[in-house]
């Protein structure tokens, strides 16, 4: 007889004021099967796998039981959505059952996802599709084996209920495991209504929660802002590096913890093109790949808003010094990126080069997007050419991606061999950086599309394999070459979706 799950919940946001959020429970279904569980992730949160894969673990996942501990919250937040001002959104799906202590005494939240309606439903049903729940499951795993700050996925269940979307679904819920779930959405819907008690309330709890060596600070409020907005500038530099595209960076998917959060209508780019846009609602390609990190410098400048009151109380100098902030965040993207795409060239960040780094960065993506090369495979090829010298195998791998772009890319390679000279460390390290910098496996739009018609189905093959490969994403893996093949032009995937 399997054990009962006993996740020790240490519940801290629940306890702060109720205008944080709304009590709620979880809605029943009718007939929840386990799709997935993350066994490792359950096993660094203190979990007992046999007993969340019992019946009582299921009835937990799908919101028909509530563990003890649990204290069931839809959290409140606003944002600006597309650019529009919304003041009220809210976890309109998502129920968070409570917060626990891994084993490395690091805080998570549990939240069950599609959990159905809450008082921030707008209309809405609550409830997910099963395809949605898939997509977030198989990305956000990846994202994490990919060394992205993320949340992540715990445990994906089918309901045995439909949902309707364009045409009737089968549903889903996710239970999503975050270091938070705060956004900068969460300070703009008490800024937006004169709540300075709860902004400082919620920026004293961050700061605790996230940022502990602000406590001292003589001006933790300006400080916060600094903290969260290069948290911001990592992750987006990320993003960047590896060709992910997040669909929606509303103000409300900003998380002051620097994590990926919502992945709805997100995509890994095959082509390499910097206009790419994949969200089938982002109609004016406001958050395509090239924006996005102009988008995230939009979202700290609104999380500074929120916190002028507490910068301080001389309302111009408050301004003058979330402005001076807010201006850095041009000069140290610009250093983060760098240092992420070096990395992905085998090249440490030195300083008195970065000028000629940023220009030898920028040929490569030119030619990249001359040749409409696939970005993953580009640099993948690259990570096995010698930095120390010409090797012509190697090298007429790389230059067969470029056609006509060959003289381009073999005066690149001369330049990238050049700049290699100014490195101390050996050839073969470099390479090394390179291959545990380059990912061989992404999850494609197409394999993703793929698990899900198969989901469909009631097969959960497809998912399994691939979540397998994206586990081990730097290594090369014997039989599985297909997944690293970018799609065939009928399996291209050209919009996704939110799952609402």
């Amino acid at each position: 007889m399997n054990p009962s799950p006993e996740f020790n919940f240490d519940n801290t946001y629940a306890g702060l004021s109720d205008k944080l959020f709304s009590r709620q429970q979880p809605t029943p279904v009718s007939k929840p099967a386990m799709i997935k569980l993350n066994k490792a992730l359950a096993e660094q949160l203190n979990l007992n796998i046999d007993a969340l894969q019992s019946d009582e673990g299921l009835a937990i996942f799908s919101g028909n039981s509530i563990p003890s501990g649990a204290d069931p919250i839809a959290m409140a937040y606003a944002g600006h959505q597309f650019g529009n001002w919304v003041p009220q959104l809210g976890d309109g799906r998502a129920i968070l059952l409570g917060e626990v202590i891994d084993r490395h005494g690091t805080r998570f939240d549990i939240q069950l996802k599609g959990a159905g309606p809450t008082p921030y439903s707008r209309n809405g049903d609550g409830r997910s599709a099963i395809g949605p729940v898939i997509r977030e499951y198989i990305v956000s795993e990846a994202m994490a084996a990919l060394g992205v700050p993320t949340t992540r996925a715990l445990c994906a269940v089918s309901t045995g209920d439909s949902v309707r979307r364009e045409s009737m679904l089968p549903g889903g819920i996710l239970a999503r495991v975050a270091r938070s779930h705060i956004r900068v959405g969460t300070f703009q819907f008490f800024a937006a209504r004169s709540d300075i008690e709860s902004v400082k309330l919620l920026t004293d709890y961050v700061i605790s929660r996230h940022y502990p060596d602000l406590k001292q600070s003589d001006n933790s409020a300006l400080d916060f802002l600094k903290a969260v907005m290069q948290k911001q500038i990592s992750l987006v530099a990320q993003w960047q590096s590896i060709g992910f595209i997040h669909g929606v960076m509303n103000t409300d998917n900003a998380s002051v913890a620097g994590l990926t959060i919502d992945y709805g209508p997100c995509a890994f780019m095959d082509t390499y093109d910097p206009e790419t846009v994949f969200s089938s609602i982002d109609h004016a390609s406001r958050y395509a790949y090239q924006n996005q990190p102009a988008i995230a410098q939009w979202n700290m400048a609104n999380l500074a808003q929120c916190l002028l009151p507490l910068i301080n109380e001389d309302e111009k100098k408050s301004l003058d010094a979330a402005q001076q902030v807010i201006d850095s965040y041009p000069e140290q993207y610009t250093a983060a990126y760098l240092q992420h795409f070096n990395t992905k060239l085998g090249l440490s960040l030195q300083q008195q080069q970065s000028t000629a780094d940023m220009d030898l960065v920028s040929s490569l993506l030119k030619c990249m997007t001359a040749a409409k090369s696939d970005f993953t495979n580009t640099f993948r090829t690259l990570s096995k050419c010698d930095p120390g010298k010409v090797n012509d195998s190697t090298d007429t791998q790389l230059l067969a991606i470029f056609d006509d772009q060959t003289d381009q890319i073999r005066d690149w390679l001369r330049r990238w061999r050049e700049r290699h000279t100014l490195e101390t460390n050996s050839a073969a390290e470099r390479t090394a950086i390179m291959q545990q910098s380059n990912p061989a496996y992404i999850p494609r739009n197409h394999r993703i599309e793929e698990a899900i018609q198969a989901a469909l189905r009631n097969d959960y093959a497809p998912m399994e394999k691939l979540s397998t490969v994206l586990a081990s994403p730097y290594e090369e893996q014997s039989g599985f070459d297909e997944y690293a093949k970018p799609p065939a032009e009928e399996e291209i995937v050209k919009a996704t979706f939110c799952g609402t």
